[in-house]
């Protein structure tokens, strides 16, 4: 299974919505399919320049990580010489802040949100409306 334009868009638009009723700075959001491909992307007006890249990180490093980046931000400061050998393999496409988010369809991995421009809590939350909003799974797979 593969998350598809229309999904990846409900998610943009719900994740939007939401740093709007938080009245959040402006937000980069970003959806990766399972291979760490854009499905969509959107900037909002006075996102600063970094912003995509930033949430491209997060959604990125969710995927190729397989944890949300929170999970792998607080496993990060436990080996932070492994994270920062990571860090480096991978060209610095990974971000240790709250806001990258997988996206799970009946516990299968089909993608992850990036989210950036507010704190990583803020991140994280809009990310996780997003992912709501699209009727996806939040459980993790075990």
């Amino acid at each position: 299974m593969s998350i598809s334009l229309n999904a990846a868009q409900t998610i943009i638009t719900a994740a939007l919505a939401e740093a709007r009723a938080r009245n959040a700075k402006p937000l980069a959001v970003i959806v990766l399919d399972a291979g760490g491909h854009p499905v969509n992307f959107a900037r909002e007006d006075g996102a600063t320049m970094f912003r995509h890249d930033i949430a491209r990180a997060k959604a990125l490093g969710a995927i190729g990580m397989g944890d949300d980046t929170r999970v792998i931000a607080e496993r990060a400061k436990g080996n932070p010489a492994f994270f920062q050998s990571v860090t480096a393999v991978v060209g610095g496409n990974i971000a240790f802040s709250p806001g990258g988010v997988l996206i799970r369809d009946g516990g299968a991995v089909i993608g992850a949100v990036g989210v950036s421009g507010d704190t990583g809590d803020c991140d994280e939350e809009c990310a996780l409306a997003g992912i709501r909003a699209a009727g996806f799974n939040l459980e993790t797979a075990k």
